[in-house]
């Protein structure tokens, strides 16, 4: 297997910070440079996010689904944002306290499913109802 060099840290930062809005500028980077679909940024203290993350949340639907379409890997925050229920209800069923968990900046999973809006409610709902519940 052929070891490609890293994808310089400010294209990498450049990137993961237009996810938090601008589809078109996250859109003409990644035709310039495929491999930052799933390049992570460190903002430091373990706080790893990549662009998908990024739009998960700030509610940013189209430019989470651009990214997945062209290949970035489904996690469980963009899961909640996109309103992709049995996925949240899946990995749960594995590991009841992931409801608690917190993605980029420290942010719950919670907030990413209210930053889905109205397609998100059902994550939503689930998640209240498993977190009262514990």
């Amino acid at each position: 297997m052929d070891k490609k060099p890293p994808i310089p840290a400010e294209m990498v930062n450049a990137f993961v910070a237009q996810a938090h809005g601008n589809l078109e500028q996250v859109q003409t980077m990644l035709a310039q440079t495929p491999a930052l679909v799933n390049a992570a940024w460190d903002w430091g203290g373990g706080d790893w996010e990549t662009a998908l993350g990024a739009a998960a949340h700030t509610g940013r639907r189209e430019i989470a689904l651009f990214l997945l379409e062209n290949g970035a890997r489904m996690d469980l925050f963009a899961a909640a944002m996109l309103g992709e229920l049995q996925i949240v209800e899946a990995m749960a069923a594995v590991s009841p306290e992931i409801v608690q968990a917190k993605g980029p900046h420290g942010i719950p999973l919670l907030v990413h499913a209210q930053m889905g809006g109205e397609m998100a409610q059902p994550v939503v709902d689930f998640l209240l109802a498993q977190i009262e519940s514990m």
